[in-house]
């Protein structure tokens, strides 16, 4: 087996601000006929911004789909053709006011890939300087800084449900507990 699906026709279904929506047909590894439903997104950055006190800056923000305010870490979304390194550093700045000296790549993460496209690069901050926030205009949120091992375990105890923050901070936590060791 090949494992490979082959695309025979694509149609666009809906094409949004953030999104495009795909109505897609395949050519399966045994020859026969699919229907994938497919959401093109352009991916995204997150990043743990660490403060020499090892506290984290997250924000909180309302989710629309979700109709609940989340505590995440900075992140937003790639612009067509952008770098995801220059993209973290953006969303860093305008999210919470900081710069950091240290800016380090830590992978990145398939949120849903069943039927989406998106891919998001996690990064972690360190060596924060602040300064001043620079958000968009729809876009409102709250800082609040929570220890690293807090924050840690608020996500093994299911209070931060976001995969990207999830994700990042449990990577961020056992890259700087080795760099300790």
């Amino acid at each position: 087996m090949r494992l490979f699906e082959k695309t025979i026709e694509s149609k666009v279904a809906y094409n949004g601000k953030i999104l495009t929506v795909c109505s897609d047909k395949v050519e399966l590894e045994n020859g026969a006929e699919a229907y994938r439903d497919v959401i093109r997104h352009s991916g995204g950055v997150c990043v743990v911004p660490i403060t020499d006190n090892n506290e984290v800056l997250m924000v909180r923000q309302f989710r629309y789909p979700f109709a609940e305010v989340l505590l995440e870490i900075p992140a937003g979304k790639l612009n067509e053709g952008e770098d995801h390194y220059v993209c973290g550093r953006r969303e860093l700045e305008e999210e919470t006011g900081c710069t950091c000296s240290e800016y380090r790549y830590l992978g990145c993460l398939y949120p849903t890939p069943a039927y989406c496209s998106e891919i998001t690069h996690m990064y972690l901050a360190r060596g924060l300087s602040s300064g001043k926030q620079h958000l968009d205009d729809d876009e409102f949120l709250e800082i609040e800084k929570i220890p690293l091992d807090k924050a840690v375990q608020m996500v093994l105890n299911n209070e931060i449900p976001d995969a990207k923050t999830q994700l990042a901070l449990l990577k961020a936590k056992a890259i700087l507990d080795n760099e300790r060791s």
